[in-house]
């Protein structure tokens, strides 16, 4: 029990909780649409059953991701990738997914199961990049995290909108794992394990990129729709 004294853990754990309630807001949003037809009796139900079967999917796809990240090459893939996650989350790139409401519990679970599967592409990269192989720490940062994200979705969704900084945070910080990620791939981590100062320049890039690309992103995504809207004939 020695590596709980240790920052370093409690650092991943953090980031990997963080992650998780980031990137799992459209999760929440689907579980919702899923179940809004039941009957509320069967609304519990269904939220648990689906979320459990989704959380167990989840889980292991991340250990194959946790043991395939050790392969050369493939780090520099999955923080190219994190790069793109966290910019489109910035950007505003998330769509509500056209999620058909459910009138029978075993369609409703099978509906959150399916859609949290697809959706969970980025909280699977993320949080195994974010363990970097400690299996311990993996299950534990999804164990601590999964019922914040179940039971507190729509509390989460509510702060995330009326204080846009913590998706800006949590943008940097896939940012900032991403650039781990990269120098910590086994094709370049020879080459470049005695530069001690990029170590922290590199996860500092990777944030700093992905909070500035992705903002500028979303300014001109901005512009553009009100450049539609000024192009509309008046009614």
């Amino acid at each position: 029990m020695a590596f709980l004294s240790s920052p370093e853990f409690w650092i991943a754990l953090g980031q990997i909780i963080l992650i998780n309630i980031v990137l799992s807001g459209d999760n929440a949003v689907v579980i919702a649409l899923a179940c809004r037809s039941l009957p509320p009796k069967q609304q519990k139900n269904a939220i648990i059953f689906g979320s459990v079967g989704a959380i167990v999917l989840r889980v292991i796809l991340t250990f194959f991701a946790v043991y395939l990240l050790t392969l050369p090459y493939l780090k520099l893939i999955g923080a190219a990738l994190l790069l793109w996650i966290g910019i489109g989350l910035l950007k505003g790139d998330d769509e509500d997914e056209e999620i058909e409401g459910n009138s029978g519990l075993a369609a409703a679970i099978k509906t959150i199961i399916i859609a949290d599967l697809v959706m969970s592409l980025d909280n699977v990269i993320g949080v195994a990049a974010a363990a970097k192989g400690n299996v311990p720490l993996l299950v534990l940062g999804l164990v601590i995290s999964i019922p914040l994200i179940i039971f507190g979705s729509q509390i989460i969704l509510k702060l995330m909108a009326r204080f846009p900084v913590i998706i800006t945070a949590g943008a940097a910080l896939l940012g900032w794992v991403a650039g781990e990620m990269a120098i910590g791939d086994p094709a370049v981590k020879g080459y470049i394990e005695n530069i001690h100062w990029l170590h922290y320049a590199a996860p500092l890039a990777g944030a700093v990129i992905v909070v500035l690309v992705g903002k500028w992103l979303a300014s001109r995504g901005g512009h553009a729709e009100e450049g539609r809207a000024a192009d509309q004939p008046a009614a």
